[in-house]
Parts: C-alpha cells; sequence; structure tokens
C-alpha cells in the first residue's frame, strides 16, 4: 500500500492531476514529497483535484481558511488552534453524513520526531480476505452510521444539559444509511464500508437489524479491533515534514497513532470529493433515509 511522488501540485498540468488521481485509486495512498505550501495554496491544490468539502463544526476550522480542517495540541499565542487528540478510533472520514467523499488529503505542519505515522487497514483486501460465510452474511445488507459515539464535546457544551447536546447531534447530523459493501466507482473493486468509530448497525435490505455479533465479528476479522495494532491488515504510514499525503477515503479505514507522552504536532487536512459518486446509487439512499 501507498506510493512517493513529486510532482508541483499548483503549476501541474491537468492531466498530471488526473494521473495522480488514478494512482490514489491504484495504490490507496500517495505520498507527495517536498512540498511548501502555504495554507492558501493547500486549499488550492485541493481545489485543483475536485470540490472541496468544509467541515460541518467551526472548532475545527483554520482561522483564516475554513476549508483547511486542524488537528493540534499546540496552543498558538495562548489559544487553542483545531482541536488535540483527533483520530484515535478507526473511521473513515465522513462516513456518518449522507454525502462522503473521495479524497482525503493531509499535510502535516509539525511532525513528531518519534512515534510518527498514522494506521490504515485496505477495507478491499480486509474483504477480499474474509470467510465465504461471512461474506454471505453480509450480501447486500445496509450498515447504520452515526457521530453520536465519538462525537468531541465543545468548550461552549460544558454547561449545557447532556440531553440538549444529544438532541443537537441527532438534528445536525442524524444516523445515515451506506452499503455495507459496495463496488469502487473506479476501480471495480469489493469495498467493506464499516467503522470503529461510526458503524453501529446493521441491516438487512428491509430494515430489519442483524444481530450485533456479526458486526464485532468483521471488526475483529478485518484488525481493527486490534488494541496492539499487530493485525496483518494494519498498515503504518509514516511521514516526513514536507510530505503531503493523498489516500483513497472509500477504500480506507485510518486511526491515529497516539501515545501516551504526545510530542507536539500539528497536521492540516482538505477533504475532497472527485469526479465520481461515492457509491452508485447514493442520490436514492440520501432520499431514502429523508436527507
Amino acid at each position: 500500500m501507498g506510493v512517493a511522488l513529486e510532482l508541483d501540485v499548483l503549476n501541474a498540468p491537468d492531466e498530471d492531476l488526473v494521473a495522480l488521481k488514478e494512482k490514489v485509486y491504484q495504490h490507496k495512498i500517495v505520498v507527495l514529497k517536498e512540498q511548501n505550501l502555504s495554507p492558501a495554496e493547500f486549499v488550492t491544490f485541493g481545489r485543483r483535484l475536485g470540490e472541496v468539502e468544509t467541515y460541518y463544526q467551526p472548532m475545527y476550522h483554520h482561522p483564516e481558511h475554513k476549508e483547511i480542517f486542524v488537528s493540534s495540541n499546540v496552543r498558538e499565542s495562548g489559544q487553542q488552534i483545531g482541536v488535540p487528540q483527533t483520530g484515535k478510533f478507526w473511521h473513515h472520514d465522513y462516513s456518518f453524513m449522507a454525502r462522503p467523499f473521495g479524497l482525503t488529503l493531509i499535510y502535516p505542519q509539525v511532525v513528531p520526531r518519534e512515534n510518527r505515522g498514522t494506521y490504515f487497514i485496505d477495507m478491499g483486501k480486509a474483504y477480499r480476505k474474509l470467510p465465504r460465510e461471512m461474506k454471505n452474511a453480509i450480501a447486500g445488507t445496509r450498515s447504520r452510521n452515526s457521530v453520536r459515539r465519538y462525537f468531541k464535546i465543545r468548550p461552549d457544551d460544558v454547561y449545557r444539559p447532556i440531553t440538549e447536546v444529544l438532541a443537537e447531534i441527532e438534528e445536525q447530523t442524524p444516523a445515515v444509511t451506506h452499503p455495507t459493501v459496495f463496488p469502487h466507482p473506479v476501480t471495480g473493486e469489493p469495498l467493506l464500508y464499516i467503522s470503529e468509530a461510526f458503524t453501529y448497525e446493521l441491516q438487512q435490505a428491509d430494515g430489519t437489524p442483524l444481530p450485533d455479533g456479526l458486526l464485532r465479528e468483521l471488526l475483529a476479522a478485518v484488525g481493527q479491533s486490534d488494541p496492539t495494532f499487530q493485525h496483518e491488515n494494519i498498515h503504518l504510514q509514516t511521514f516526513d515534514k514536507g510530505d503531503l499525503l493523498v489516500w483513497d477515503n472509500r477504500s480506507l479505514v485510518h486511526c491515529a497513532r497516539h501515545t501516551v507522552k504526545p510530542e507536539p504536532t500539528v497536521s492540516h487536512r482538505v477533504t475532497v470529493h472527485d469526479a465520481y459518486e461515492f457509491y452508485a446509487g447514493i442520490g436514492a439512499q440520501q432520499t431514502a433515509d429523508g436527507r
């Protein structure tokens, strides 16, 4: 998994960016080396790849470019910019939304000296390795996804009644349904689309819930339940200062690498809808869910 590439992301011709996306779909992760972009240029690069999605919660926003999601444990001029300790669970970005995006771009700004990197699982490869009986059990099923399990309490939530906070979560981000398995719109590869963080139920096509044990078995089989991160499906992608990672958000679940004594770390993220539906028929599914 993963390939490194040198590319002038701001001045490369459009055909080179098309080729870049093809490499992402093929290799799942592309690491663009020796980048030196301002926040504005990072957003510009994202827009060259497709429609940029702005995260729905302002506390994650870059102060000058809201399109950038900031993960940071470094205070700037005494103020917290972005949110610390993000991504401490296996997830696809935005799978709790009705319209997830195809590409995630991560541009580390402050890189830890040790214990750097992000864990990934290729959910296409993981699906291929499932036992036949497990594949049969989830054929034609759908997954229910919600942000409620790992919602981060915001500073202005501290003194609010928890019932009020939960009601707001359900109003802003009601649970959504996606196929448990769908073909990648470019490669055709079947992808298992579940995550430890956001998938809370599997259902038959008619909405009948499947036994909870099946979801737990699936998460264990693909490696998302392994607290040691030693499962054969888990890949640690490391990076250096100046690297810019582009990955296939349909195919990969990821989990941040955190330690007991965290080092200073800052990352900027831009997320992009590419030229394809996230999966075939997603518009009809949104209508069925009332979104």
